[in-house]
């Protein structure tokens, strides 16, 4: 007896083939798996980053996503990768050159994905908490290789080794530590509202133990700076006056303290004043000096293409010619600050799409909640460092905004459309 075609069973592999249940869940495997990665590797971040690109797209409602990208949470980064390619139209760096300034930006094409697929995901809490974890192990990791330099990585005298630096450098490990210590401040407050003391405690012993490694192990200058500014959100958005007060009471005894008990805390703002002395006088190259010669020369750069800039991978061609008859002057291709970066390479319209870009995803995240409270924070760190460094072209911190806006703003998305359906369910009830 024959079955027809019709009745015949599907295959296995044929039906999970498109699952989207199934699918969706191997893309949220590796997105937490890139969280995981991102404090150590990143070549595993670029693998995992690549598969779950394939299976959120694998199963990806079309229609939907096309009405995404019309909103300007997507389309804005969207914009900024589009004019770093029609910027090598005006440029006159070589091809190489300008394919490498381009990749920095490509990181940006994922952020809609990553809007889309967690907010249809339940799990991007767990990419949050696969941060915090792999952040944590890498904090104890680094106490044992401030006592035991041995077991580092990284080569004497690596740039961005040190002591406590067991992979990656200084500047990308402060601000795991600082973003993660911030944003525990939250989840820690409103578990002691509601009573909840062990847990309050837990949370607070890492948060504590990220600020000890940053006081005690190393620090950058920029999360000293950035640190403050985001506590300082934390305060306005959720605590009462009186608080805000006692908690700014708190970080002045502490700071104090930490101040006067540790050298290497000291040693950020006195060498920074020492070298600014020093290059001025011309006694010897500084970083300090140095940063603020990149950027002095940025600005004369800018003046002369205000509107579109110099175009696509200009940047170091520009730095050559002009330390042509200063010998002492470096030849860079990063001016170490966001803004300058962008001004530079595509003037004024680079500038308006970068700060629209940062407007809109801090307006996404108004309201309560943690979700709200971790995506507004990757968005404040991101601004604030950006002072100090190209963070959303550098691949670590770039990363961080990516991911941390990405997912928070899935999740966000959810939560109103899931607010707005009850509220019509309630409307719709005699």
């Amino acid at each position: 007896m024959s079955v027809s075609a019709e009745t015949a069973p599907v295959p296995p592999a044929r039906r999970h083939w498109r699952d989207r249940t199934l699918w969706t869940t191997v893309a949220d495997v590796f997105a937490i798996l890139t969280a995981l990665a991102l404090p150590w590797s990143t070549s595993l971040v670029a693998i995992f980053i690549a598969l779950w690109l394939c299976a959120a797209i694998w199963v990806m409602d079309w229609r939907a996503f096309g009405r995404l990208l019309k909103r300007p949470i997507c389309y804005l980064p969207l914009a900024l990768v589009g004019l770093a390619v029609v910027g090598t139209l005006w440029s006159d760096a070589e091809r190489g050159a300008q394919l490498k300034a381009i990749s920095p930006t490509l990181k940006l094409l994922v952020l809609p994905v990553l809007i889309y697929h967690f907010e249809r995901s339940s799990r991007g809490m767990w990419v949050f908490i696969a941060f915090l974890v792999s952040c944590t192990l890498l904090m104890l990791v680094s106490c044992l290789v401030a006592f035991d330099p041995s077991l580092s990585l990284k080569a004497p005298g690596e740039p961005g080794g040190g002591r406590g630096i067991f992979v990656k450098n200084y500047i990308a490990q402060s601000q795991e530590f600082a973003l993660c210590a911030v944003a525990l401040i939250y989840p820690i407050f409103n578990l002691l509202r509601s009573n909840r003391i062990w847990q309050a405690a837990a949370l607070g012993a890492v948060a504590l133990g990220f600020l000890v490694n940053m006081a005690l192990v190393t620090v950058s200058r920029t999360a000293i700076v950035t640190m403050p500014i985001m506590i300082g959100v934390f305060a306005l958005l959720h605590l009462r006056r009186r608080t805000s007060l006692i908690l700014v009471g708190v970080m002045i005894a502490l700071g104090g303290l930490v101040w006067f008990a540790t050298p290497d805390v000291r040693w950020g703002p006195q060498r920074m004043l020492k070298d600014y002395q020093q290059y001025k006088s011309n006694e010897h190259v500084t970083s300090v000096g140095q940063r603020l010669e990149f950027w002095q020369k940025s600005l004369r750069f800018i003046s002369g293409a205000p509107v579109i800039g110099h175009g696509t991978g200009s940047m170091r061609g520009l730095f050559e010619r002009a330390a042509a008859d200063q010998p002492r002057d470096q030849v860079i291709a990063n001016p170490h600050n966001q803004t300058l970066n962008i001004a530079v390479q595509w003037g004024t319209v680079g500038v308006v799409l970068l700060y629209a870009m940062w407007l809109v995803h801090l307006l996404l995240f108004r309201g309560e909640g943690l979700v709200a409270w971790i995506g507004l924070l990757a968005v404040v760190h991101n601004i604030f460092t950006s002072l100090f460094h190209s963070h959303i072209f550098d691949f670590h911190e770039g990363w961080m905004y990516v991911l941390g806006a990405g997912v928070a703003g899935g999740m966000v998305l959810q939560e109103r459309v899931r607010g707005e359906a009850a509220e019509s369910i309630g409307t719709v009830r005699p």
